[in-house]
């Protein structure tokens, strides 16, 4: 079985965003990227997967520009196989990620394809989703547990009122939640073997398919202030401040 491993290039989760003065985006100039935590636990499950017999290769696949190398090279250190970059310097929305995934999925016969439930950056939560649309195969999202065997993936899913698990037929789509797994360590020797793997680059043109944007970004801007909390004496106070200046009740 061959598995698909989307991954993206995101800002790491450790630093502070900072929006660039003219509210046209996040400034990520000398800003340290790292992997995507959710794409992380989704190389990790898929590489478990092969370990166990289950998965004989694992292709990590990033659309973005060259420095998206250095991301695919982390993928490649957890124990992907080879890598896959569609570079482009054009701002990727989820819809284009999902035509690009698709036709990479199609070209390599992938049999499951596994992508973190959302990316840090933009909180889209659509890639996913569009993909199996446009593949036409059953999805599982948010997944917290993923059993392989007799051609279906038993997907165990984290929903509002608790877990549900549902049975999918192969091939399928799954994106991971954050108690799907930990991810391990990457050593130096897997890093240094990883230099050594194969890594393809292609251009959007050669896959023949529309990665125009299709939403305009008007604005971006910080979210407000929270303003300092207040002592009240009284219950009675209490609720004359949220009726009258919080106005919740």
């Amino acid at each position: 079985m061959k598995i698909l491993v989307a991954v993206k290039r995101v800002v790491d989760y450790n630093v502070k965003d900072r929006v660039k003065s003219d509210q046209s985006g996040v400034d990520i100039a000398n800003v340290k990227m790292s992997m995507n935590p959710f794409d992380e636990i989704a190389i990790e499950e898929a590489v478990r997967l092969k370990e166990a017999g289950i998965a004989t290769e694992v292709i990590a696949i990033s659309a973005g520009p060259t420095a998206c190398q250095e991301t695919l090279r982390t993928a490649l250190a957890i124990g992907a196989d080879r890598a896959i970059l569609v570079e482009t310097e054009l701002a990727l929305q989820p819809l284009a990620v999902a035509k690009i995934l698709a036709n990479i999925a199609q070209k390599e016969g992938a049999q499951l394809i596994i992508l973190g439930k959302q990316a840090i950056d933009d909180d889209s939560n659509q890639t996913g989703q569009m993909l199996a649309s446009l593949l036409d195969l059953p999805q599982a999202t948010f997944a917290s547990k993923v059993v392989i065997a007799d051609g279906k993936a038993q997907v165990t899913r984290e929903v509002d009122g608790g877990l549900e698990t549902i049975s999918l037929s192969l091939p399928a789509v799954i994106t991971t939640d954050l108690r799907l797994n930990e991810p391990r360590y990457v050593t130096l020797p897997n890093i240094m073997k990883a230099k050594k793997k194969p890594l393809d680059v292609i251009k959007p043109e050669e896959l023949g398919i529309d990665i125009a944007p299709r939403l305009t970004t008007l604005k971006v801007q910080e979210p407000a202030q929270r303003s300092a909390g207040v002592m009240v004496a009284d219950v009675a106070a209490l609720v004359e401040k949220l009726k009258n200046e919080a106005k919740v009740i």
